[in-house]
């Protein structure tokens, strides 16, 4: 509604902390500005365990510093064994006390794409009355239409480097009386109103959370990125990443030897999957298909709560994007069988040998052979 809802800083990682920080900065006391946002002792934050760290991590500290308590949702009901978000469990955890929730759009190692419209209902009739609602929307801004109006949430966290854009930059979205009831985050030039030597008024939102020199070139590259996109069309790109991510998950349920985590054949997912496959490393995975020209990510995706859950300590992950097309899933399938088909023939090394499989989030051991 207005571009003072919009607060540039260097990634979602730091808008996510921006948000944290604020609301923990009095450490639990009633701030001097009584109409100024806060935690504190006897509140309650609420995520889920499938949440990036940049989305737990902050919380904990905020959490600590205030003194509210911190929830979470478990993996297996943020998303159930059919892909389902479980609405019943989410509601069961929210209470007069929940003061925050925050939570990703979509999962970036399930896929999964979690119904926000009816989760913010929830939120909005079992919560508290004044209770926030933070979205993480790395995984989904830069994939398909998504319009703060209609999702009424209070916070949205983006990626500029996710979007097609330069790193080191990201935004904060949020609903400018909300911003103007947060405390500064940082202090310096361009935040502020009037500086004297006892005091100091602040600048309303967004300027008062952009201190110093603020990241221009970053700011063009992201706004030429937007623009490309647009051009494109967003509608345009999700329906075709739902058909091509549909084609990933299809031809992965026929490869012998690996476990696709996430919603299964048939269920609407972001278009990537992540795997494991017994006792091969998935950096194994991921340097072998890179000198094929496959490029995948292996790791725990900066989500080792829900790689624990799942029982991993590792997975890999394929993503596709509009560039990606169905011959590159083709070629992608192929590679992951010759390697497949290589460890498979070392036998003793692969299968039983020393180490196990990393299963429950176990790395003793577990190590790649390159």
């Amino acid at each position: 509604r207005s571009r003072n809802e919009i607060v540039f800083t260097s990634g979602a990682t730091e808008a996510i902390n921006l948000v944290a920080s604020t609301l923990s900065q009095t450490c639990g006391k009633p701030p001097q500005n009584a109409r100024e946002l806060y935690l504190t002792e006897g509140d309650e934050v609420l995520i889920t365990e499938n949440e990036h760290h940049s989305n737990i991590v902050p919380w904990q500290m905020a959490c600590r510093r205030s003194g509210a308590t911190l929830k979470h949702l478990p993996s297996n009901a943020a998303c159930t064994a059919s892909g389902e978000f479980d609405l019943r469990s989410f509601e069961e955890l929210l209470t007069p006390q929940t003061k925050l929730v925050s939570l990703q759009h979509v999962s970036n190692v399930l896929g999964t794409i979690y119904p926000i419209q009816a989760i913010v209902q929830l939120v909005r009739t079992k919560a508290h009355p004044g209770a926030k609602i933070l979205l993480d929307a790395c995984q989904s801004l830069p994939h398909m239409p998504v319009d703060v109006q209609s999702l009424d949430v209070d916070f949205l966290a983006g990626s500029g480097h996710k979007m097609c854009g330069p790193t080191g930059i990201g935004f904060l979205w949020g609903k400018e009386d909300v911003l103007n009831s947060l405390p500064p985050y940082m202090g310096g030039g361009e935040m502020i109103r009037d500086v004297y030597m006892d005091n100091s008024t602040y600048a309303d939102a967004p300027a008062r959370f952009e201190a110093g020199t603020p990241p221009i070139a970053q700011a063009v590259g992201l706004g030429a990125a937007i623009d490309y996109l647009e051009t494109i069309g967003m509608e345009r790109i999700h329906d075709y990443e739902l058909e091509l991510g549909d084609y990933l998950r299809r031809r992965l349920e026929d490869v012998e030897g690996i476990t696709v985590l996430g919603p299964g054949v048939g269920t609407e997912r972001a278009a990537l999957c992540a795997f494991v496959a017994g006792n091969v490393h998935p950096s194994d995975f991921s340097t072998f298909l890179d000198v094929e020209g496959v490029a995948i990510r292996a790791g725990h995706h900066c989500c080792q709560p829900l790689h624990r859950a799942l029982g991993y300590s590792h997975s890999a992950r394929a993503s596709l994007y509009f560039y990606n097309t169905k011959e590159d899933v083709d070629r992608f399938v192929e590679v992951l069988e010759e390697t497949l088909r290589f460890f498979g023939s070392l036998g003793n090394i692969v299968d039983g040998g020393e180490g196990g499989n990393g299963k429950d989030g176990d790395d003793e051991g577990f190590v790649p052979i390159f």
